[in-house]
């Protein structure tokens, strides 16, 4: 297979895209788009997000140090892309979406209704790296949608259909391939 070389650049797809919700001190609430979002650590559970500071709401997540993960799906695609080409300085994306604000049970940014995950965190460490701060942060609560629960306690978020962010583009998750370590589980 011939390959060219290409310009170095981000070219690590597909991405989870996320809302992030975020509140400042006064109580303002906004939601951005995130494709840059990530799993950082299990023990103690940590994310990261990367945001311009140019961005609305950098200067939330500064202030409160605090942000919720709303995970995205097909029928959020629409308000997924709404909320990362309009900004917060000129829309109300609540509003705008038909978007619900809950309640978080640890930080002051609220979570979205019609998420099916949605991932409480405090930020722990901010890296300035260039054109986006790092924001790694502890989770400190999580909600998923009971919807997506089985009897057995199981959680099965590909029946939301989740979105992923791919080169400019959003794909809904397809079909399933295998389970962690089928490539070495034995044969029945």
């Amino acid at each position: 297979m011939a390959k060219i070389s290409f310009k170095p650049g981000n070219m690590l797809y597909p991405l989870p895209v996320v809302m992030v919700s975020v509140a400042d001190k006064e109580g303002n609430t906004n939601i951005i788009t995130i494709a840059w979002a990530g799993t950082v650590c299990t023990n103690p559970p940590m994310v990261s997000i990367s945001v311009r500071p140019s961005r609305y709401s950098h200067h939330m997540l500064v202030e409160t140090g605090e942000f919720v993960v709303n995970l995205t799906t097909q029928a959020l695609a629409f308000a997924t892309d709404y909320c990362g080409v309009r900004s917060g300085r000129d829309v109300d994306k609540w509003k705008e979406m038909h978007l619900t604000p809950v309640q978080s049970d640890k930080v002051k940014a609220p979570c979205i209704a019609e998420s099916p995950v949605n991932i409480e965190c405090r930020v722990v460490k901010v890296e300035k790296l260039g054109s986006h701060d790092l924001f790694m942060a502890e989770v400190v609560a999580v909600h998923v949608d009971e919807a997506y629960m089985d009897a057995r306690g199981g959680f099965h978020l590909d029946d939301a259909r989740p979105v992923v962010y791919s080169h400019g583009e959003y794909y809904c998750l397809g079909k399933k391939l295998g389970r962690f370590g089928y490539s070495v589980q034995k044969k029945p």
